[in-house]
């Protein structure tokens, strides 16, 4: 088995949500925490937004969400989705008519706001829509585009008026007997976000997705991001999330994952430990390091490796990990399976031979699931 080790002190109660469906994707419930991100690509040229929704796959994704601001792009969708191996979100503002083509073009969410796509006509014209196509709507609340009368009651975006503009949404959807909607409240500042997610969710039942919205480049964002999200999370609020950046959208879902691995809330890959490095290194650490994440993202199983470069902590690390390599001297380390001394390894050719270790533990590992999936199968 894996050494992935559930305790008390770890584990995390999260909210209880009622689950709905994007497509075959469960959101909410008893459902993993999703992974989502959102295209940046022209939505018309159809054969880049579908190579960028396949990569994005490819690195985790469970849902990618595709803008669709006019008529010929909502068509479009038609062909992404029949292509697209996760479920496709529709991003919609202000059209209504762009809601029920992309319902109609295949998209398994609609990503609108009920309260700036038209009169109750439009919004029950889009609902129709929606429940005639087994389309889900995510309500998307943001900071920076609070209704007027709203910014007009509170003076300016804060905790209170995202969360009655939520509600507001939520009381259109369910006026229309329409459930199967989730619902987020963004905004760029983690301190508005987090307070505004918190009231939302004790407001609702609904499955919450959650972001901090322009939340900057590769290292900005990520840093934001895993502070505001990183913080709902372990309160276990959130169902599903997407970490906004200014950058490539499988970025974001390297990150979004990231910040799950690092609460225990999913496993996918290859989880690596290692140390800053300092004048005690036995070998290049950072060089190998990056090396090894490389040569390693094919790795979707489940495990950990450790990479220390001394025998301060290089030991204990390896007790906790599926493989590791401690740094000694004379130019070669120590290898560990299962938390234990294996051999030894010299620093040359060090990198070829860990990743073999690491894909053979992936494998074994993927046997040991299966044949479990089977026992319980034939029960």
């Amino acid at each position: 088995m894996s050494l992935h080790a559930i305790r008390p002190w770890r584990q995390i109660d999260r909210r209880t949500s009622r689950q709905i469906m994007v497509g075959d994707v469960p959101v909410g419930g008893d459902a993993p925490i999703t992974v989502q991100t959102m295209t940046n690509t022209i939505t018309t040229d159809i054969k880049a937004t579908i190579e960028q929704v396949q990569a994005c796959a490819e690195a985790g994704a469970d849902i990618v969400r595709v803008s669709a601001p006019d008529e010929a792009s909502a068509k479009a969708l038609k062909e992404i989705t029949r292509e697209s191996p996760v479920p496709i979100v529709a991003d919609i503002h202000f059209h209504y008519k762009r809601a029920i083509e992309a319902a109609e073009a295949g998209a398994a969410c609609l990503r609108i706001n009920p309260g700036n796509i038209g009169d109750a006509s439009r919004v029950r014209e889009v609902i129709k829509a929606a429940k005639d196509h087994n389309c889900s709507i995510r309500i998307g609340v943001n900071a920076g585009s609070l209704e007027k009368h709203l910014l007009d009651k509170y003076a300016e975006p804060c905790p209170e008026a995202m969360i009655e503009s939520g509600l507001d949404h939520i009381r259109i959807l369910e006026d229309n007997d329409f459930q199967n909607y989730k619902i987020s409240c963004k905004a760029s500042d983690v301190f508005l976000a987090a307070a505004a997610y918190q009231g939302l969710a004790e407001a609702t039942d609904a499955p919450i997705h959650l972001g901090i919205t322009e939340a900057g480049g590769l290292v900005s964002g990520t840093i934001k991001s895993a502070i505001g999200l990183g913080n709902l999370l372990w309160m276990g609020i959130g169902d599903t999330i997407r970490v906004s950046l200014s950058a490539d959208p499988v970025e974001e879902v390297k990150v979004g994952y990231e910040i799950l691995k690092s609460l225990g809330l999913r496993h996918r890959g290859v989880n690596i430990i290692s140390c800053p490095s300092c004048a005690r290194q036995g070998f290049d650490v950072i060089a190998t390091v990056a090396e090894l994440e490389q040569r390693l993202e094919h790795i979707k199983t489940p495990m950990s490796l450790s990479i220390i470069g001394c025998v301060v902590n290089g030991p204990g690390e390896a007790l906790m990990t599926d493989v590791g390599f401690t740094g000694g001297g004379a130019g070669s380390g120590m290898i560990y399976m299962a938390g234990k001394q294996d051999h030894k390894q010299s620093n040359e050719g060090m990198v070829d031979h860990i990743v073999g270790l690491v894909e053979k533990r992936a494998a074994e590992l993927d046997a040991e699931a299966a044949k479990d999936a089977d026992s319980v199968a034939a029960e």
